[in-house]
């Protein structure tokens, strides 16, 4: 038999939709405060969030006959014309105050800027008691308290207490990161964990509060796009990325989102310059056209929807490529900093560094012409070598270019040069690793994807869903050097595959480009297979660590590191070089 759930249980499951975990509760709150107009929002966690959440802040506030109307499912002020398609605020649902409420003890206590006291409204496991006058300042405040006490079992999957303030304290700094202009605060009952001053319009000092000033040193800043789609933010250097993913944020017209397709953008962005352990950090602000992005997704509104996702995505990673390229090489500030503590705990002089170059060369006398530069480097890829440096005359006496000059070797690997700043170390192995490989896909690009017909078409069985995600993308992967076509509703057959790639297991990289079409709308599978080939081309073809170099040989190095994109990482995101200032070496000596 078909019955109606008491209202109760119906709040109680909507709940678990909405209010997953304490996070999810000061998630709601907060935004409701945003909405509110609020300048300033207080939060108080304790016991993680099962004890007590507390939201205060100085918004419009609510009288009497609002504050029941919140508690009320699918009750909103956010939607005056009921167009879904059109959203001006974070919250529009009407589900946070009565799914709290369903599962915690809530008190509502708020005051409106016209009226003459506040009112305080008590409900408990969903049942609210009259609104009673209170004393109250100006604003909204909301205490949580005994959070889940009416869903135990909710209780039971919650991980420990500091996790759960960690999630908190991670939601504050993703709503704080998108409202610059809001102050706000966090306190766990014993100890402020933020203290966030609204900054000025720019979120560049609020990315500065939460992510360190060290991330917009060692970052780029990127601004593309067009009048319906605008891209904008930060991004840190491929040297400064981390082991996880912890610190991207991204959001979409003022929303913190956390996207799929946003997060395969990013790493197909990166792909060229880190490996796929690696995570650049970044604060990214996309503003689109209401019409064309959907929040209305889940209940949570941590997931969007594009109209156009091929053309987000070809934003996000055109843009960061193109900015990546752009870049002359830079050294992270917190590889100097790690490079010049080392070097302050040094207890004894480093006697084993012994330069290769000889006396003549380590004074800058360098007189005697280069036969070919990088002559002996591995021959299969001689021909991307740093062009011949006869006629580049003597190494100048002084600091020439961004990298400077040449002015010894150590240990036949590192390359020390003289800038006009400084002094620059240079591993000569990771740099020329990203010079070959930079050569070779421009090469690659100018004269196209060589393509091998297989004598005996391949046949993938594959997911009908899954054929029908590759024969969309089938002109994509054809540009590439794969050609694939439907082979009936379960299959695909393989025609050609790049030339480069050689011997391959053909079916396990078509199974891996379908599951990536189908779960990120897009691959970077094959792409990223042909890199690879040629960034084991280029390090096996690289002039190889313990080879004494000329001078000449070595600022022709440096010369071409200047002219190359991303020559600041190797192709495996490490740094081709480290710079210290000169007052950092002014101090080692106590001049400073």
């Amino acid at each position: 038999m078909i019955r109606r759930l008491p209202e109760g249980l119906v709040n109680r499951i909507a709940a678990g939709e909405v209010i997953e975990r304490p996070a999810a509760a000061v998630k709601e709150l907060v935004e409701n405060s945003i909405d509110a107009g609020a300048q300033r929002i207080d939060i108080v966690v304790t016991g993680g969030g099962r004890d007590l959440i507390q939201v205060d802040d100085d918004g419009s506030g609510m009288d009497a006959d609002q504050m029941v109307l919140a508690v009320e499912r699918h009750a909103t002020s956010k939607l005056p014309d009921n167009d879904l398609l059109n959203l001006s605020y974070l919250g529009f649902r009407g589900e946070a105050l009565p799914s709290i409420a369903a599962v915690a003890r809530m008190e509502i206590t708020s005051r409106t800027r016209h009226a003459d006291h506040a009112f305080r409204l008590q409900i408990e496991g969903g049942i609210a008691a009259p609104p009673t006058p209170a004393p109250g300042r100006f604003g909204t405040r909301i205490d949580i308290r005994d959070l889940f006490y009416a869903t135990p079992a909710r209780l039971k999957f919650l991980r420990s207490e500091r996790a759960e303030l960690m999630a908190v304290v991670d939601i504050v700094k993703r709503l704080a990161l998108a409202r610059p202009d809001i102050g706000f605060s966090l306190h766990d009952g014993a100890r402020r964990l933020l203290m966030l001053p609204p900054t000025a319009d720019t979120p560049a000092n609020r990315v500065a509060q939460i992510m360190g000033s060290d991330f917009l040193n060692d970052s780029f800043y990127l601004n593309e796009g067009s009048t319906d789609v605008r891209l904008s933010g930060w991004a840190s250097l491929p040297t400064a990325a981390r082991g996880n993913a912890a610190a991207q944020y991204f959001f979409v017209n003022g929303r913190p989102v956390r996207d799929r397709q946003l997060l395969g953008a990013v790493r197909g962005g990166f792909a060229d310059v880190l490996a796929h352990d690696r995570h650049p950090a970044l604060a990214l602000y996309l503003e689109i056209a209401k019409d064309m992005v959907d929040v209305n997704v889940h209940p949570a509104k941590t997931e969007v929807r594009f109209r156009e996702p091929d053309r987000i995505r070809g934003l996000i990673v055109g843009a960061l490529r193109r900015n990546l390229a752009a870049m002359a090489p830079r050294a992270t500030e917190a590889m100097a900093k790690r490079a010049f503590a080392y070097t302050q705990q040094a207890q004894d002089l480093p006697g084993s560094v012994r330069p290769t170059a000889s006396a003549a060369d380590n004074m800058g006398l360098f007189n005697t012409p280069l036969q070919g530069a990088f002559a002996h480097a591995a021959e299969p890829s001689a021909r991307y070598l740093v062009p011949d440096a006869t006629n580049r005359g003597d190494v100048p006496s002084q600091p020439v270019g961004r990298m400077g000059a040449a002015r010894g070797q150590v240990h036949g690997t590192y390359i020390i040069a003289e800038t006009e700043t400084g002094m620059i170390l240079v591993d000569q192995h990771a740099a020329h690793e990203r010079l070959v490989y930079e050569r070779m896909k421009a090469d690659l690009a100018d004269n196209g994807i060589t393509r091998h017909a297989l004598l005996i078409p391949e046949v993938v069985e594959l997911d009908p869903a899954l054929v029908l995600a590759l024969d969309d993308r089938a002109d994509e992967l054809a540009a590439l050097g794969l050609a694939i076509e439907s082979f009936g509703p379960n299959a695909v057959m393989v025609r050609e595959i790049p030339g480069h790639l050689g011997k391959t297991d053909i079916k396990g990289l078509v199974s891996d480009i379908a599951a990536e079409i189908a779960e990120l709308g897009s691959s970077e599978t094959l792409r990223n297979r042909l890199d690879m080939v040629a960034a084991t081309m280029a390090c096996h073809g690289s002039v190889r660590a313990g080879r004494s170099l000329s001078g000449p040989e070595m600022n022709a190095l440096l010369r071409e590191m200047e002219r190359t994109p991303n020559s600041g990482q190797c192709n495996h995101g490490r740094p081709t070089f480290v710079e210290l200032k000169l007052g950092d070496i002014e101090r080692l000596f106590g001049r400073r």
